[in-house]
């Protein structure tokens, strides 16, 4: 009996005249993967300041999606989240951290069984050495491992009468220094940069490899403060020509207390330093991807662009991710397979956990044994789902926080009960069970709390929300005896990774 992976791969494959110079069977997988970088700093997002032109033509050449949404605003459970296909309470990495146990399945393990060569460069928080083999990669290079070897390549020194950034010490320095309110350089110039040095280690295995089917994952740390980009750069931006977003009538209570002090103008340096890492980030993916076309890999290579989460670049007074808000949960979302990928821009919610759901079934490889997404491939070959999601689900348990987003509204769910230790506390560090709802098609910028006007439908949200969790949780099966619906949440949002 043929198997749904032949079935798959043979479709993929069929009609080769199309393709004129393909020969393999399956194609190759590439995986760019970018860090904080927020959907709407993108030039092919209507983004008149961003400076992205290599991204933006990939997004021509290929599927973007428009309304991406990842289910976690932190780092580690976003990414562990999407490399295993589970929400991040059902990964067991929910705080930052935590390292991804080593037997969960993976993406790399599915690939790596189904035949193909796996390899990754960079960023990838697995929180412990990266030693062949680890979560289903052949090859590995990530972020100990990498920098130590980047340290040994010989640097020059920068001109004395070039100021560079210090080194990065979040939470110790002052929060202007280490979020780079003076948009300094770091010391060293673009071809001696860590993420150039990585680009250039995964080009070289490129080349390699280009007789294999390989599946290749490709992580930078930018735009990640402390906003790196090399010292050619520093004059790009002028920190004046960016506008501050102002608070709205309802944050004040929530601004974490390392940003209260940070003036106008170091707020404008802020987001110029973040802007110019997003410049430098896309000139290393322009780099990756013309490999690809002079190695003659484009047409037989599937790839994927996204970043973990997203970044508030001052909206509701904050400078970082780490909670609900709109500007920390959209992300870009881009898939190009010339011939096989429609050229669109789509406009449907999707979510990070539809990736390797997508990944996997475009590949012709089984899926992995729990799914929490779905495929996204009708909207890459066929246009519209007739079932567009009806919400997406985000969490952050370091703050015990979790949230459905509709096409029009955003229910936010906190138990105000954890103290919470990733360095943002308020002034009211444990105010009690709050919710808020926000109509985002009358308050696109979510300024107005309207949840005591629609108790019904906070009600309808929270038990929605209840019934993810029942789903979804490895832990369901000992959920308090109580009919309290906020008692309920309360006790799934709470942090339970392992150590």
């Amino acid at each position: 009996m043929i198997s749904r992976r032949e079935v798959l791969a043979a479709g993929l494959a069929a009609a080769p005249a199309a393709f004129g110079q393909r020969t393999r069977k399956r194609p190759n997988f590439l995986f760019l993967i970018a860090d904080d970088h927020a959907g709407y700093v993108l030039g092919a997002d209507g983004n008149k300041q961003a400076r992205t032109p290599n991204l933006d033509r990939f997004a021509t050449e290929g599927c973007r999606f428009a309304q991406h949404i990842c289910n976690s605003p932190v780092c580690t459970p976003s990414r562990q989240s999407f490399f295993t296909g589970q929400l991040p309470h059902a990964a067991g990495v929910t705080v930052l951290q935590t390292p991804l146990d080593d037997s969960r399945p993976t993406l790399a393990k599915q690939l790596s069984a189904a035949g193909y060569k796996t390899a990754v460069f960079g960023k990838m928080h697995f929180n412990r050495p990266g030693t062949p083999g680890l979560h289903g990669f052949q090859t590995i290079l990530t972020e100990n491992e990498a920098t130590r070897n980047w340290q040994k390549v010989a640097s020059h020194p920068v001109a004395s009468d070039i100021r560079t950034k210090p080194v990065w010490r979040p939470f110790k320095d002052p929060a202007r220094i280490w979020l780079n309110a003076e948009k300094l350089p770091f010391p060293r110039s673009d071809a001696e940069m860590r993420s150039t040095w990585i680009t250039t280690q995964a080009i070289d295995y490129l080349e390699q490899h280009r007789g294999d089917e390989f599946a290749l994952w490709i992580s930078l740390q930018e735009p990640h403060s402390p906003f790196d980009f090399p010292v050619e750069d520093r004059e790009f931006y002028k920190p004046g020509d960016f506008p501050i977003p102002k608070p709205g009538p309802e944050d004040d209570w929530q601004i974490p207390l390392i940003f209260r002090d940070l003036s106008d103008a170091e707020k404008q340096g802020i987001a110029a330093a973040y802007y110019t890492s997003v410049r430098f980030l896309d000139r290393n993916m322009g780099r990756i991807l013309s490999a690809l076309r002079r190695l003659n890999l484009e047409e037989d290579t599937f790839v994927v662009y996204m970043a973990d989460h997203g970044y508030s670049l001052g909206q509701h007074g904050r400078f970082e991710k780490h909670c609900s808000y709109e500007p920390a949960l959209r992300v870009p979302l881009i898939m190009r397979w010339p011939g096989r990928i429609r050229q669109d821009v789509v406009h449907d919610m999707t979510q990070s956990v539809d990736v390797p759901a997508t990944i996997l079934d475009l590949l012709g490889a089984d899926p992995l044994p729990v799914q929490h997404g779905r495929s996204l491939r009708p909207y890459l070959t066929g246009g519209r789902r007739p079932d567009p999601l009806p919400f997406v689900f985000n969490e952050y348990l370091e703050n015990e926080e979790a949230c459905l987003r509709t096409p029009r509204w955003k229910f936010v769910h906190c138990s105000g009960k954890r103290a919470r230790k990733d360095g943002y506390a308020t002034a009211n560090p444990t105010p009690g069970r709050y919710v808020r709802l926000y109509d985002r098609s009358a308050d696109p910028n979510e300024f107005h709390d309207v949840s005591a006007a629609h108790p019904q439908m906070v009600k309808q949200f929270q038990a929605e929300m209840l019934a993810v969790f029942r789903r979804t949780h490895p832990e369901a099966e000992k959920e308090p005896k109580t009919q309290d619906t906020g008692e309920l949440l309360d006790w799934y949002l709470r942090p339970r990774d392992a150590g």
